[in-house]
């Protein structure tokens, strides 16, 4: 459990206490309440026990070189959501189908915009340009399945693969579209607009995206002054805690963050997007049948399409995994510490670690 991170930080072999210190710092607090009577039945409905929620710990943990930081409380998961909807998501999304799509999605060729160059077609998806663009080359992949959540690995390993040839269309078109990026938001809580499935893509130019240009510096920073790998450190350290994973025979390498943007995120690094999109399946399906997760974020940071005046030796593709939470919530996941201050967090990343570890053998 994450109230047992202390005593695991403390037990740290010297190698590994070492990358400790040079990488996270960990603060542990306490907060204290005094509630009245009449709010104990409320409180023993909601959290348990008075017990529980009259002493709790509270663990924040801090990455030095990003600055990426994460509170983590689990009385926090346990509160009532006021205003939530009770609604039934699948037969939301089954009425949003067919004839009732507006968007479009469920009938692609007719219904939604193509670019330039046409369309890019895979087994189990095919492109469209984005009709509100955020880029100049920003792209759809739209899905041959309407349900977002019905995807299996040969779909996950064709949307990657797909992506891949519209990056690769879009730079043969404009080559100065240089530094390609892949989202898939799924479900409204995650931010998407269309229930239908989908995924979307984008080419920037002049230079990365800025929270993937910072990585990027931190990478080449971490190198230069301690002469070893950031990401290397990052999941060894992640690994002696009990909370990383390695696929040998693929080069995919993962961790359940400990400084995570949002719940239950994990980080998957490799070289191969094609193997990185076979283990993002294994996540999202553990996610979805184990840890009951309904809408999530993706997103797959890669190398530029073409030299560039800045280095990207330190740089692998990275693939991230959010869970964005309950979709009948009426309450957000995100508020105002999360834009201006930092994550705070419910979930438990070593129970988030425990139900991927029979994922990665």
């Amino acid at each position: 459990m994450i109230t047992d991170l202390p005593t695991l930080v403390a037990a740290l072999p010297t190698p590994l206490a070492t990358l400790w210190e040079r990488l996270l710092r960990i603060d542990v607090t306490r907060g204290v309440l005094h509630p009245p009577e009449r709010m104990h039945g409320w409180i023993e409905r909601s959290f348990g026990s008075v017990a529980a929620v009259t002493e709790q710990e509270i663990i924040r943990i801090t990455n030095r070189w990003t600055l990426e930081g994460a509170i983590f409380n689990r009385i926090r998961g346990l509160r009532p959501q006021q205003g939530r909807y009770q609604s039934d998501i699948d037969q939301i999304i089954a009425t949003n189908a067919g004839h009732n799509d507006e968007s479009g999605f469920c009938t692609p060729e007719s219904g939604t915009p193509e670019d330039s160059f046409g369309r890019i077609r895979g087994r189990y998806c095919l492109s469209a340009s984005n009709i509100a663009k955020y880029d100049g080359w920003h792209g759809v992949l739209i899905f041959d399945q309407h349900h977002p959540l019905n995807f299996t690995r040969e779909r996950v390993e064709d949307y990657v693969q797909t992506a891949f040839r519209w990056f690769e269309a879009v730079h043969t078109t404009d080559p100065q579209a240089t530094y390609p990026f892949f989202i898939w938001n799924c479900l409204w809580r995650s931010g998407a607009s269309v229930i239908h499935g989908h995924a979307q893509m984008s080419v920037a130019t002049g230079m990365a995206y800025p929270k993937v240009e910072l990585l990027r510096r931190t990478a080449s920073e971490y190198r230069q002054r301690t002469k070893n790998s950031y990401f290397d450190d990052l999941w060894k350290l992640h690994r002696g805690l009990g909370l990383a994973f390695h696929n040998q025979e693929a080069a995919v390498r993962g961790y359940v963050s400990l400084t995570p943007v949002k719940e239950k995120e994990v980080v998957l690094i490799s070289n191969d997007p094609i193997a990185l999109a076979t283990h993002l399946y294994d996540v999202l399906d553990c996610f979805v049948t184990e840890l009951g997760v309904q809408s999530f974020n993706v997103s797959m940071t890669l190398p530029p399409m073409t030299q560039t005046d800045e280095s990207w030796e330190e740089m692998p593709v990275i693939v991230r995994i959010v869970d964005r939470g309950d979709p009948n919530s009426r309450g957000s996941d995100i508020g105002a510490m999360e834009l201006y201050a930092a994550t705070v967090v419910a979930s438990d990343p070593f129970v988030v670690a425990s139900a991927l570890a029979g994922r990665f053998p």
